[in-house]
């Protein structure tokens, strides 16, 4: 059993949350400020903290660490099919969140908005499940059968028991342009957040930290640092996008896993974005789980560079300099991409 941490400082951003709650119309609790950091989250967050930060990590447990929508359900899929010597049968019949569950779902899906999704669905016991596994989904993630595959988009700092458990641990990273034009359209689509405002004003929120998980740069740099730890696998999302049969193989290797040419070309065909797209265990559009969403657009388009339709000139420059402040004096390098222009 493991020693409980202490407990980071949490302060309720209550002007700021009245702010951004005219943009952010599914969300009706507001924000929290949480550490040194000042890691932006639900407020909920303040309720559920202690669950989290002292969740107990098995050492034979495999975590997907990520800031939202860098490629965080693809590699899921990619990590469960690996591990389980791809077992297509089992990965097309069951869905990718009972096989590997997000654990802070509940945090990130205000009581509100379920409270809405339960009255609308009276009558149908499977949403009305549904949604009392929303509610506990940490629960669920702590009594899954061992070796447990769990996905956070908490940063390392808020999850230190990851890295003390010498669990394995794949961190994904995805080029900011691309992953802020997929968390926009994230926020204008899912019910709990029914963002309303257009990309500029949400890249300005972003860029400031005051989208939720952020912020980005330091969530990124904390899985950086741990790229050498020999159970810690830093992976980039244009990797995958530039060659999957390569990332996969990289990836099987963390996991010591090994297979035929054969199966690779079977397992890169099942996950190609298109067929996942098309995949109702993965995509989130089940008639139990498309009601959190304003229409079935959870996965979208998984390209790189596709950034370019969304920023003006204007703002293209403005997050240029914002993201060469916030890349000297590392050696991150975004592959395969040229993140400027």
């Amino acid at each position: 059993m493991e020693k409980d941490n202490e407990l980071p400082k949490i302060e309720y951003l209550q002007e700021e949350s009245k702010k951004m709650m005219e943009y952010f119309k599914g969300e009706k609790h507001g924000w929290v400020h949480v550490g040194e950091k000042k890691w932006f989250l639900p407020a909920k967050y303040a309720k559920q903290c202690s669950i989290y930060y002292n969740f107990e990590v098995n050492r034979d447990d495999t975590w997907i660490v990520t800031y939202p929508r860098s490629g965080t359900t693809w590699t899921q899929e990619l990590i469960w099919l690996l591990s389980h010597d791809l077992n297509f049968e089992t990965a097309k019949s069951v869905p990718l969140v009972k096989r590997f569950p997000f654990l802070e779902l509940s945090m990130a899906i205000n009581d509100s908005c379920l409270k809405g999704i339960r009255d609308e669905n009276k009558a149908n016991p499977e949403i009305q499940c549904l949604m009392s596994n929303v509610e506990l989904t940490y629960e669920i993630a702590r009594s899954m059968p061992t070796p447990r595959f769990i996905k956070t988009h908490f940063p390392l700092s808020l999850m230190p028991n990851i890295l003390n458990s010498n669990c394995k641990v794949v961190y994904v990273a995805r080029n900011p342009k691309d992953m802020a034009v997929s968390y926009y359209h994230f926020h204008k689509t899912v019910k709990a957040y029914d963002y309303c405002g257009d990309f500029e004003t949400f890249w300005n929120y972003f860029q400031n930290d005051k989208v939720s998980w952020s912020p980005y740069w330091e969530h990124l740099k904390e899985g950086w640092k741990h790229r050498h730890d020999p159970n810690f696998l830093f992976l980039f999302y244009e990797e995958m996008n530039h060659d999957l049969l390569a990332a996969s193989k990289r990836v099987a290797k963390f996991l010591g896993k090994s297979y035929t040419d054969e199966q690779y070309e079977k397992l890169v065909d099942h996950l190609t974005f298109s067929n996942l797209q098309n995949n109702k265990m993965v995509n989130l559009t089940r008639d139990a789980t498309k009601i959190l969403f304003k229409k079935d657009t959870y996965m979208r388009q998984g390209k790189s560079q596709a950034w370019h339709s969304m920023f003006s000139p204007k703002l293209n420059e403005q997050a240029n300099d914002w993201i060469r402040e916030n890349l000297k004096d590392t050696d991150i390098e975004f592959p395969f991409i040229d993140i400027y222009s």
